[in-house]
């Protein structure tokens, strides 16, 4: 009985140290141990939070008032998206009471508007040290427009006609008399106001009107316009860029490189959103009218797209249009010639932000 007993007890202690041996981990880690250093060894800083830079403030003032030009939506979107505030940027939007060329230059803005033509007469002749960044109208903002009842068809059609223009008459529409070679003596030039009623009262036969706005215009009173673009005729042309100084662009280029960037992202969004970007232009142009304001920005998205930016991208720009659209200038006594072309623009803003025709984004 005694034996049993034993024999029972030697039983359950073998099961009480199984029972230990297999709840101890063969890979048990060993406590930490602190980490001694070797004498006068100074213990590491500690590290500090690092404060997020404070956004570049900049101005951007369209050169107009409130409306759906490309340029002007392009930085209505890039602000309203977040885009310029991803690119670290904090920019105001003014627009211009006529002044916004002034004010460049005296440094109270620091990006705005200007037709290509204007870029090359004051840089190159009155020096005025401005520079293009970005380009928008791959071609050019002017058309000449008839009305369709006139029965006018061709630039051969103008011939005993009035033709109306502002201010000067336009170096592309003495490209197309001479392309289809028209003679100028035949046609009656008289000057004429920015209102393109001229053309529906019967004041003119033809008229230069801006592509994305007095067409529109004149199809909302009832007097639908056929129009006749230069580019169709072989006239080199461009239209709308956003410019800085050129000092500004020395000491702050990649700032400005910034603003580029984000409004070539913009430009994405409209040309994928197109009602979504009107509904943030008509924020900032609450009195216009959305129809027309649809009108505008359409006129000039196709404006903003050609050989160039299907190469390069859109806003994207290069020497020989610059150069073709310049001799153009020159040779009808709209420009005088000049051997300094290119520092009235900079291309390498925009290219610096595509890859492969591709925009790198963020």
């Amino acid at each position: 009985m005694r034996r049993n007993v034993f024999i029972g007890i030697l039983i359950a202690l073998a099961v009480v140290l199984a029972t230990a041996a297999c709840s101890a981990s063969p890979t048990a880690t060993p406590p930490p141990t602190a980490t001694v250093l070797p004498p006068d060894t100074p213990a590491p800083p500690t590290p500090t939070p690092t404060a997020t830079p404070r956004p570049v403030k900049l101005v951007f003032m369209a050169g107009f008032q409130p409306q759906a030009n490309l340029p002007f939506v392009a930085a209505y979107v890039a602000k309203d998206k977040g885009y310029f505030a991803q690119e670290g940027l904090d920019v105001e939007i003014r627009h211009s009471t006529g002044q916004h060329l002034q004010l460049l230059a005296s440094g109270d803005v620091q990006v705005t508007t200007a037709d290509a033509s204007s870029v090359l007469k004051r840089n190159l002749e009155q020096s005025i040290p401005i520079v293009a960044v970005e380009l928008f109208g791959q071609k050019g903002q002017q058309a000449f427009g008839v009305l369709e009842s006139s029965g006018i068809r061709s630039p051969k059609d103008w011939v005993g006609k009035t033709f109306g223009y502002k201010t000067s008459v336009p170096p592309d529409y003495l490209a197309i008399l001479k392309a289809e070679g028209v003679d100028r003596s035949k046609i009656k030039e008289v000057s004429v106001s920015f209102d393109p009623r001229v053309l529906s009262e019967g004041k003119v036969d033809i008229l230069a009107m801006f592509k994305s706005n007095e067409p529109d215009v004149l199809r909302s009173i009832g007097a639908p316009v056929r129009l006749f673009a230069p580019e169709d005729y072989g006239v080199p042309t461009l239209g709308l860029t956003y410019i800085v100084m050129q000092d500004y662009l020395a000491t702050n280029r990649e700032v400005v490189q910034r603003y580029v960037k984000a409004t070539l992202r913009a430009l994405q969004d409209i040309q994928a959103d197109f009602q979504g970007a009107l509904d943030i232009t008509m924020r900032y142009a609450p009195q216009q009218q959305r129809d027309h304001m649809a009108f505008m920005l359409r006129a000039e998205l196709n404006d903003a797209v050609g050989l160039v930016t299907l190469q390069a991208g859109i806003g994207a720009m290069m020497d020989a249009q610059w150069k073709a659209f310049a001799d153009s200038l020159v040779e009808f006594q709209a420009l005088q010639p000049k051997s300094n072309l290119k520092q009235a623009y900079d291309a390498s803003l925009v290219n610096a932000s595509y890859q492969n025709g591709r925009l790198v984004w963020p």
